[in-house]
């Protein structure tokens, strides 16, 4: 990335092309073991990996964007790549119903995928453009352009792309429906349990990278016997997952190349299109108390709730009770944890390193970069993967650490900042100042999604323009911008009262 090349300065032209070859089918799809004669599934077999001279033998446990993502830039490196993932495989099993929030892909996920040759066909076949929020509050509409757009993209859906493109690598295993349940991290292996037939084996490498989420196996089992810094923040909200349909966009209530927004203090509502016109949506409410998923807990109260605070999308979610009213809803976590690594076996990334709440979007972006990060270290201390650990861990960790802090900022702004006249004309006014000087001036929320400085620079930067904003007499066009808000909503409620 552009932050740590200057450094580094890896050089990753033999990395676009996608390799061929022959796949070995029973290692992707391992026979039961009525077919191949395998133990009982109380018994242990080890799976040996064999070295190519000169090349590591590398296990990811994760088989999420981020580790499918690692998988295919290691193995180009000429690693050999073994990757375990306990769900079955997305591509052919069809995806839990309220526990895959679409994503945006910013400018440091799509230059992950640039490394690799693969963000055009990621952006043509998968994305939607966003041009702007949109936050809708009583009686007014604001509209907040970015600039250059993000790109809306089902996780779920880049999830199975990516499966297919590390399907197309000679040096990629894929291992689903196989959940990690031991790790040793002295010797970097890990034990594996089929999740259809029980079977467990243990498995060899050279190191092993944990990509398995927020409550990571190989983070906890790494942390074991170690001095070991961790902390989990959950805030007292949850969420579901809801669909606006295409009407609202084909009727031209909702637009489809815009993030939508309502906020509401106590709760909020965001809905990111879908390539079908279609809208995810996600409520999210307080755990408890008035308003919340243990007070809304009849289709009716689901009803009138929708109707009272998004009476403009009411109409087109058909299905909105079943949705709110099945299963439990999810929660938002916050990971800090310290050491990212042990010695020169064991390595984090992505959320198992720094899980954040998706407020700001970048939570694959952060991870994705990660993995580049990583591979950068690898190569530039080849052969002392404690020194590439170290590197690594040294370069991203302070920055993801920030990102954590200025994610739970957002998600206060978006539920309540968003409502105020003030907040909304001081992004617009940064906004101008940004197309009027260019990179000098940024804004926060454009350094972090447009460009690839470290996170702490974007944090520094975004400080030193408000200084210089006030100093400039920025308040005062704050003020005639939030009043125009705010004489916006007042006649829209009197042009209402008169219909």
């Amino acid at each position: 990335m552009a932050n740590i090349n200057t450094e580094l300065s890896v050089r990753y032209d033999d990395l676009t092309s996608t390799g061929t070859g022959a796949r070995d089918s029973e290692a992707l799809h391992p026979r039961s073991d009525a077919e191949s004669g395998t133990p009982r599934a109380a018994e242990i077999t080890r799976t040996t990996a064999v070295h190519a001279e000169g090349r590591k033998i590398i296990t990811i446990v994760g088989g999420g964007p981020v580790g499918l993502f690692s998988a295919i830039l290691l193995a180009r490196r000429g690693h050999r790549v073994q990757l375990f993932e306990a769900r079955l495989d997305p591509r052919y099993e069809g995806v839990q119903p309220g526990k895959s929030i679409n994503v945006t892909l910013s400018e440091r996920g799509l230059a992950a995928l640039r490394v690799l040759g693969l963000e055009a066909q990621v952006l043509e076949k998968l994305c939607t453009p966003l041009h702007g929020r949109v936050v809708r509050t009583a009686g007014r509409t604001s509209q907040l352009p970015y600039g250059r757009p993000l790109q809306a993209v089902s996780r779920a859906a880049l999830t199975r792309f990516l499966a297919d493109a590390a399907d197309q690598e000679p040096n990629v295993s894929l291992f689903f429906g196989q959940r990690c349940a031991k790790l040793e991290p002295a010797t970097a292996i890990i034990t594996v349990v089929d999740q259809q037939t029980g079977r467990r084996r243990e498995v060899t490498a050279d190191m092993v990278i944990g990509a398995d989420g927020a409550y990571s196996t190989v983070r906890r089992q790494m942390h074991q016997g170690q001095l070991a810094d961790f902390s989990v923040h959950h805030v007292p909200w949850h969420y579901k997952e809801l669909t606006v349909t295409a009407e609202a966009a084909e009727a031209g209530v909702l637009a489809d190349n815009a993030f939508h927004a309502w906020p509401g203090g106590r709760f909020m509502m965001f809905a990111i299109p879908n390539a079908d016109r279609s809208f995810n949506a996600v409520i999210v409410l307080p755990a408890a108390g008035g308003d919340s998923f243990e007070s809304i807990s009849t289709p009716a109260a689901v009803d009138e709730f929708v109707r009272r605070h998004f009476k403009d999308v009411a109409p087109f979610m058909p299905n909105v009770a079943q949705e709110f009213l099945r299963g439990s809803p999810s929660g938002f976590a916050t990971v800090k944890t310290s050491p990212w690594r042990f010695a020169n076996k064991v390595v984090l990334i992505g959320d198992s390193a720094h899980a954040v709440v998706p407020f700001y979007g970048q939570g694959m972006n952060a991870g994705l970069e990660d993995a580049v990060v990583l591979d950068e270290c690898l190569v530039v201390h080849s052969g002392d993967c404690g020194l590439a650990f170290a590197a690594y861990q040294e370069h991203r960790k302070p920055h993801l650490d920030v990102l954590a802090d200025l994610s739970l900022k957002n998600f206060d702004t978006l539920r309540e900042g968003a409502r105020r006249p003030h907040v909304l004309a001081r992004r617009e006014a940064i906004e101008l100042l940004h197309r009027l000087l260019g990179q000098r001036v940024m804004s926060l929320s454009h350094a972090v999604q447009h460009t690839t400085l470290p996170y702490a620079d974007c944090q520094r930067m975004a400080e030193r323009v408000h200084r210089l904003a006030r100093l400039c007499g920025l308040d005062l066009v704050v003020g005639v911008l939030a009043l125009r808000h705010v004489s916006s909503g007042w006649l829209r409620r009197v042009r209402s009262w008169r219909k």
